[in-house]
């Protein structure tokens, strides 16, 4: 098989939907489903099983699919490589990053590397901690960029440092917070990051919250504290001097220091020394 027939049958598996992968692969949904055809018929077996649904892999068809995920897998990191020997930057910068850094921090540092390098490319994956750790050990990334402080046996960069805050349109003490009936909002999060607030909170009101409302991502947490919906907990690195109407409360530990968080760069030596990496941890550096 082609390598393009391989990278065809790694998208369907991806998406799992033919609309979705011909609109990724900017070919036709009958144009894909007539390959598709092609390529079962040449392994004697369906690889796909279609339905109104979408498609479901076949016990067969997941042994066709890994070897085609391991053989594109291959084929970047020695075009890489080669790209890597050359003087001008190209290839692809495979970034796997915490939602939050996503969001906030790495708009700013992707556009001056966009700037700086036009051909090269970029595929972002961002997501939990956890699963960024994930695809860091799979080797599905070049570098990933995670909250916390994981044990990793790569290369590891101490990357920024953020404080925790009790943000609300009312709420301007402590206190406070007895005697509201406002809900507490809270984005779904890895469990450290969970754990961390869970301690806080019962360190310093020794009961439950009144009311929650709990959200799938932080920016809709923090656009409903911004609102007035209810008070919330978020990092610094979420606020920014625009959020002015808002009371900022700083979460302080046992001895009164400030809670902080931090970000980390994680990586393997082999990727940084391609240069499209070598070209992001240059502006990373810069904007650190």
């Amino acid at each position: 098989m082609q390598t393009s027939e391989l990278r065809m049958l790694a998208v369907l598996a991806e998406e799992m939907n033919m609309r979705k992968a011909a609109e990724r692969l900017f070919v036709s949904q009958p144009a894909l489903s007539q390959r598709l055809q092609t390529i079962e018929k040449s392994w004697g077996f369906p690889i796909f099983i279609r339905s109104q649904k979408g498609l479901t892999l076949t016990p067969a068809g997941e042994k066709v699919i890994t070897y085609a995920k391991e053989v594109v897998l291959k084929e970047e990191k020695v075009r890489d490589e080669i790209l890597a020997m050359e003087g001008e930057v190209h290839g692809t910068l495979k970034l796997a990053v915490a939602s939050i850094i996503g969001q906030h921090w790495l708009p700013k540092v992707l556009k001056e590397y966009v700037r700086k390098y036009p051909h090269a490319k970029i595929s972002l994956i961002t997501g939990w901690s956890s699963e960024i750790l994930k695809s860091m050990y799979e080797d599905h990334v070049h570098i990933g960029i995670i909250r916390g402080n994981p044990e990793w046996k790569g290369l590891k960069e101490h990357l920024l440092t953020d404080s925790l805050y009790l943000v609300d349109t009312e709420i301007s003490q402590l206190q406070d917070v007895f005697h509201t009936e406002r809900p507490f909002i809270q984005f779904k999060s890895d469990s450290t990051y969970y754990q961390e607030i869970q301690d806080w909170w019962h360190r310093q009101f020794h009961s439950a919250p009144k009311r929650t409302i709990v959200v799938d991502q932080i920016e809709t947490c923090k656009q409903m504290a911004l609102n007035g919906i209810g008070y919330a907990i978020l990092p610094s690195v979420t606020l920014h001097d625009e959020d002015k109407d808002v009371f900022k409360i700083p979460l302080t530990d046992e001895k009164g220091k400030s809670i902080e968080r931090d970000t980390w760069l994680l990586g393997f030596e082999s990727s940084f020394k391609l240069k499209q990496v070598q070209a992001f941890l240059d502006i990373v550096k810069e904007y650190g």
